[in-house]
């Protein structure tokens, strides 16, 4: 409980039901989470790039419960775009971002700004100000260290690579435009301490801390039909978008007669014809198309484990925890944030080669009380690090140490209990 409430500015390029991916779900929960503690948030996103790269508007826009949303929005969403994307500045959106964010706000948190306003937004507002990286966008023209768009990035060769990528390159990046407006971002939020590490060995020097992502507690009960069809034998599930960075087609092969189980994959993508045929003939191999989250628990629940074989470095992967909530263990690859959760956890088995992947699949169908016993490690690791309420602990932590550190008496005087 606080004295009065904060007044928090997220600042976003997605957000639902303009959104694509993981991000702008993150920061709706944030927001929401806040604005149940009793603090005043508003979002403030562009709608301009999710009409380009989708090409429409969504079917239906929802009222925010307790959040205020601006929807941003010009009559030309391209360009709007692409300026944005060339300069790393605000273009259309300048005058309206700052009207919005200047002394209306404690605490301005950005998040995916590559289509909002670049690194150029930062400088725009006034308050305590954070950034959270949900890729590695800071650091990366493609925002996943996947290089030349076939294997993981070791060192900078950014021009050849994001034209590989069939994307056009970025003028802002060859200017120090970036470190410049770093300096007006109190603190850089690190959803793993792997994204930390990989900014500072690609050379981001802001400041940076590890704030852990979160889910909150499950609010609604599984489908108990949604899941009729997948219970008829053990199963592991995929769950994600279906690409070659996520590394599925490196998992099918070892579901052979063989192996007493099935896979279950729960999305879509471009990549899906291609998984289908390396999937033909393989009965205990079934995609199962888009899920909703009250399908996904349930499917969740019942599996001998979830497979995150992702071959490029993922920030922090949701469905580790979606899975860890429900109690069942993860076998992901040695990469990225999956060796620190797992050997934090306990919660799963890891692997590098298909050989020591056939080897964990095995091991856990021939053993389910072992799979029993690291779900169990997963659901404790999963309160004990990224509960909604650990979460948010550590979130004004971030908070009360920044406004320490710039003398605002205004904001701590909100952070202090109410006696």
């Amino acid at each position: 409980m606080t004295r009065e409430p904060l007044r928090f500015a997220m600042v976003t390029t997605f957000y639902p039901p303009f959104n694509f991916g993981g991000d702008g779900i993150y920061v709706q929960r944030l927001a929401h989470a806040l604005s149940a503690r009793g603090h005043s948030v508003e979002v403030i996103h562009d709608t301009d790039a999710y009409r380009t790269l989708s090409g429409h508007d969504p079917d239906s826009m929802p009222e925010e419960d307790g959040v205020k949303v601006h929807r941003l929005r010009s009559s030309a969403s391209f360009l709007s775009s692409f300026s944005v994307h060339q300069l790393g500045r605000p273009t259309n959106h300048r005058a309206q971002l700052r009207e919005l964010l200047t002394n209306r706000f404690d605490v301005i948190h950005y998040h995916n700004v590559s289509l909002v306003g670049g690194p150029g937004v930062w400088s725009i507002g006034t308050g305590i100000k954070l950034h959270t990286a949900h890729e590695h966008w800071l650091v990366c023209p493609s925002h996943t260290l996947w290089r030349d768009n076939r294997e993981l990035c070791d060192e900078k060769r950014c021009l050849r690579c994001v034209l590989r990528h069939r994307r056009p390159p970025q003028l802002w990046r060859a200017t120090g435009l970036l470190d410049r407006e770093a300096k007006y971002v109190d603190m850089f939020l690190m959803l793993s301490q792997s994204a930390a590490d990989n900014h500072r060995r690609f050379g981001f020097r802001a400041p940076m801390t590890v704030v852990p992502s979160f889910l909150p507690d499950r609010a609604e009960a599984p489908d108990p039909d949604s899941d009729s069809m997948e219970r008829r034998s053990p199963y592991f599930l995929f769950v994600g978008r279906l690409e070659p960075i996520k590394g599925l087609h490196n998992v099918i092969p070892a579901f052979d007669d063989a192996l007493a189980a099935d896979l279950l994959i729960a999305g879509t993508g471009q990549q899906e014809p291609e998984l289908r045929r390396i999937a033909q003939g393989r009965r205990n191999v079934r995609f199962l198309g888009r899920k909703s989250m009250r399908e996904l628990h349930a499917l969740y629940r019942d599996a001998l484990a979830v497979i995150t074989p992702s071959q490029c470095y993922e920030v922090f992967p949701m469905v580790v925890l979606e899975a860890f909530r429900e109690g069942t263990p993860i076998v992901a690859r040695d990469l990225g944030p999956y060796p620190d959760i797992v050997n934090k956890t306990g919660g799963g088995l890891l692997f590098r080669t298909e050989l020591e992947l056939r080897s964990c699949l095995h091991r856990l169908v021939a053993n389910p009380s072992e799979a029993a016993e690291l779900g169990c490690k997963a659901s404790l690791g999963f309160s004990q690090h990224w509960s909604e309420d650990v979460a948010m602990a550590a979130y004004f932590d971030v908070i009360r140490k920044a406004a320490e550190a710039r003398g605002m008496g205004d904001v701590l005087a909100k952070l202090s209990p109410d006696p």
